[in-house]
């Protein structure tokens, strides 16, 4: 499994929450408690997305568009920057703007999973949301600003009108096919946005097109607990020790078992904050059979004791 591949996995990045939106000008939904990555994307018309609550400037999104959103917290999808929102989505329901009064269901009657009023001149819009997790979910939302917008183009397109095609149908196994398709153009437009000229990206992500240094960083997401040296990364991906130690170094920003160590500690905090393992388990997983040299690795990456860190996040 390629690196970005596993990050996702792990992340459980699945089990999406997806919802079509159909709306007449003027509109404007506020997300009051959103999710820590959000897919939205523009299947016909225009829409813009502010951010309230740190006044940054608007996004604009333009047909066959798909943002991705990071920011956690409150954010607003309209027809224009400029317009009062109407509703906002707190916890799964929707209240009114100006009022606070609930809204009951308005609007849910063109199709399943679609909010809106499907008259002509509206813009239709695919929304949705992850629940990142973690710490290797962190890594994820660490490559992205609060708002990636990815241009429409052909890799994308395909991906979105399959999406669009299934997201209003009621059939057994949808919910899987959605997922799915979701997963697809989520990756999709990550691949995208990595790829723009001058993206600034981790050391890691620009590594993984170097032949060796990208072997060698997915045999260490497969396979962590491992005892790698360098001489053994060196001989998997056919280098010399120098050679390939320099190579990683360069490239990443940090020696080979640096990365792997930094790699293990994000492993480890997520089996903490997730299991009832023992810390010597957890130390075991990923791959100290040693926990007292596991505790000392992991206070000194993440400066408390395995133990206090569990605390801190129950």
């Amino acid at each position: 499994m390629d690196v970005l591949s596993d990050l996702l996995h792990r992340a459980r990045a699945g089990d999406a929450l997806v919802r079509q939106l159909v709306q007449r000008p003027p509109w404007a939904l506020t997300f009051a408690d959103a999710t820590a990555l959000t897919v939205v994307a523009t299947l016909g018309g225009t829409a813009a997305i502010r951010f309230d609550e740190t006044g940054a400037a608007p996004v604009a999104l333009a047909a066959g568009d798909i943002a991705l959103i990071t920011k956690a917290g409150e954010y607003t999808i309209a027809d224009d920057a400029s317009t009062p929102s109407q509703v906002v989505i707190r916890q799964g329901r929707k209240y009114r703007a100006d009022s606070g009064e609930p809204v009951e269901r308005e609007g849910w009657n063109l199709a399943p999973r679609t909010y809106g009023d499907g008259l002509p001149g509206a813009t239709v819009m695919l929304r949705g949301a992850y629940e990142l997790h973690g710490d290797v979910g962190g890594r994820i939302l660490a490559m992205l600003p609060p708002a990636a917008v990815v241009p429409a183009g052909p890799r994308t397109r395909g991906a979105l009108d399959l999406l669009a095609a299934e997201v209003g149908r009621d059939e057994p196994g949808q919910d899987a096919v959605l997922h799915r398709l979701l997963d697809l153009v989520l990756v999709l437009a990550l691949r995208a946005w990595c790829a723009r000229p001058g993206s600034d990206l981790p050391s890691w992500y620009r590594a993984l097109a170097d032949p060796a240094v990208g072997d060698a960083l997915r045999l260490l997401h497969e396979d962590p607990a491992r005892r790698w040296t360098i001489a053994a990364l060196a001989a998997e991906v056919g280098m010399s020790r120098a050679a390939f130690a320099a190579r990683f170094a360069g490239l990443v920003g940090e020696p080979p078992l640096t990365y792997l160590t930094g790699w293990r500690m994000t492993l480890a905090a997520d089996l903490l904050r997730d299991t009832d393992a023992t810390v010597a388990a957890v130390g075991r997983e990923v791959g100290y059979e040693d926990a007292f040299a596991f505790s000392v690795a992991f206070k000194r990456t993440r400066g408390v004791s395995p133990s206090r860190w569990r605390r801190g996040t129950d």
